[in-house]
């Protein structure tokens, strides 16, 4: 990195636009590679610059509170951390993907990141520079591998000692060490995977399932599966589907899993002959939810119709009497609402200013119906739970809260920060809410159960955990909160040894799996 460049040699109009780039003293964001400077995309500014290097740092100071003893484990975030400047226009979901990872444990606190070394990646930092386009195209077939670079950026679970990372676009899954962040080569589930997963997989707490799906362009459009080596598992079923479709997340209960079929998808054509892949939605074409026993080992997917909408990721699933319940985060104008003046960024960026609603469906096994309703009318996605009731009933959920689409000047709301910790009553439908404070984005957030405890815990006795960070100071911190009373505000507030950008999607590891996985690896 050097230090010759900076946003006054560029036209950054339409980043300035969208983001702050300087705090209120005027200092510019720190630690950014050099090239940044000379790529107008808001994306790549303020809060969401990348970082120029990787990270590895003990004994944290803590500026606030004190670090619960009974706190043991590892919360670790993907997300998007552009190494090389782009090749082509740069869409927000191309960065390469790094994790930002906090080990908690006897009150201390320690940090590491690293960038997931994918093929591409490594590709890449062989010859010094990018090679792969973007999403925004064109895509191009000659190159190794895939036309556009899978870059492993968006989500992060823990499966069977390993972290796995995953591609929303469906790649190859990576396996890393959860103790060192390195990428130790492409996940395989024990040789027998010979396709692509997509982000959102599912690791059952219970009974050890990774439960998958992938999609692609040509047929099969879908592949659902289900892998547990510990118990010889492993099933991979074809989903018959009428064309190539996007689906982000899928849902599951203890018996069955919730495929989504939903009229937010590319026109297979107009990408085979442009190489580039344009995205609409189609208001008069139902969503369609797949309900598929899970250890199916044919189509046997029972669909239910629901309202147009498109639902990038769910809150959580269960079997009630004759229905199935799914709560997710709903979209009902996916695309958003362009800005001409965002010139060649007006699609994307619109994309990213969109309203959610927390909503329901309920899936009437015995009539083949649905009902649904919205839940509230905050603007929340992002949402996690207590991760051990995955799959069965739950009470609560920790949401993000998003900016509004701006309806003035100014650039609040344009890009899409998170703006306030949520945690969301299912039962009484109330909430409380803890804001971060004006410049301050946050983070996925996850619920850590307490430690060393004998007996049951109550679903939300434990702490929520998230990243901060602010453009007041450049400083990225980790907020830990009491997830009984998340509006009194943290407990502990750690200030993390450098600045970092806003991730995507995040997991915790409890300690003691953390330590008893990966010895047995």
């Amino acid at each position: 990195m050097s230090n010759h460049l900076s946003e006054e040699t560029f036209d950054l109009s339409i980043t300035h636009k969208n983001i702050h780039t300087r705090s209120p003293e005027g200092l510019p964001t720190p630690g950014v590679p050099d090239w940044v400077w000379s790529v107008d995309h808001p994306y790549l500014h303020g809060v969401f610059a990348p970082v120029a290097d990787e990270a590895s740092v003990n004994d944290l100071t803590l500026e606030q509170g004190m670090l619960p003893d009974d706190l043991d484990g590892l919360y670790v975030v993907n997300g998007p951390n552009q190494r090389f400047k782009p090749t082509g226009r740069y869409h927000y979901y191309d960065g390469d993907g790094m994790l930002h990872a906090i080990y908690l444990s006897g009150g201390t606190a320690a940090y590491k990141s690293k960038w997931i070394r994918t093929q591409p990646f490594l590709e890449e930092e062989q010859q010094g520079h990018s090679i792969w386009p973007g999403l925004c195209g064109p895509f191009n077939h000659d190159l190794p591998g895939a036309p556009i670079k899978d870059n492993s950026n968006t989500d992060v679970i823990f499966y069977q000692g390993k972290l796995m990372s995953l591609w929303y676009l469906a790649g190859a899954p990576q396996a890393i060490d959860p103790l060192t962040l390195e990428t130790l080569g492409q996940e395989t589930l024990a040789d027998t995977l010979n396709h692509n997963l997509s982000a959102h997989s599912k690791v059952d707490p219970r009974t050890g399932d990774l439960i998958f799906f992938n999609y692609k362009d040509t047929k099969p459009f879908m592949t659902y599966g289900v892998a547990n080596a510990a118990k010889g598992i492993r099933t991979d079923v074809p989903i018959d589907l009428p064309g190539p479709r996007s689906p982000h997340d899928i849902g599951i209960t203890e018996r069955y899993s919730i495929l989504h079929d939903l009229p937010y998808f590319h026109d297979a054509e107009i990408l085979a002959r442009h190489k580039k892949r344009v995205v609409r939605f189609h208001h008069d074409v139902p969503a369609r939810f797949g309900l598929i026993p899970r250890y199916a080992e044919t189509d046997n997917v029972r669909w239910f119709e629901a309202k147009p909408c498109y639902v990038l990721h769910v809150v959580n699933c269960w079997e009630e009497g004759q229905c199935v319940v799914m709560i997710g985060c709903r979209q009902s104008n996916p695309g958003g609402n362009r800005d001409p003046e965002d010139g060649p960024l007006a699609s994307q960026l619109a994309e990213r200013r969109r309203t959610h609603q927390l909503y329901e469906w309920r899936f009437d096994l015995m009539t083949g119906l649905t009902q649904e309703r919205a839940l509230n009318d905050l603007n929340l996605e992002f949402p996690t739970i207590n991760n051990r009731y995955l799959g069965i009933p739950s009470r609560f959920s920790y949401l993000q809260l998003l900016p509004e689409p701006p309806k003035g000047e100014g650039v609040e709301g344009r890009c899409q920060t998170f703006d306030a910790l949520v945690k969301y009553d299912f039962e009484t439908n109330e909430y409380q809410r803890y804001d971060y404070g004006e410049g301050v984005s946050g983070s996925e957030s996850c619920f850590a159960p307490r430690s060393g405890v004998c007996g049951e815990l109550a679903e939300d006795d434990g702490y929520v955990i998230t990243y901060t960070h602010s453009r007041n100071d450049w400083i990225s911190r980790c907020l830990i909160f009491d997830a009984r009373n998340i509006a009194k505000g943290p407990i502990a507030t750690v200030r993390m040894p450098r600045r970092f950008n806003v991730g995507f999607h995040a997991t915790w590891v409890d300690g003691v799996d953390l330590r008893s996985d990966t010895e047995a690896r």
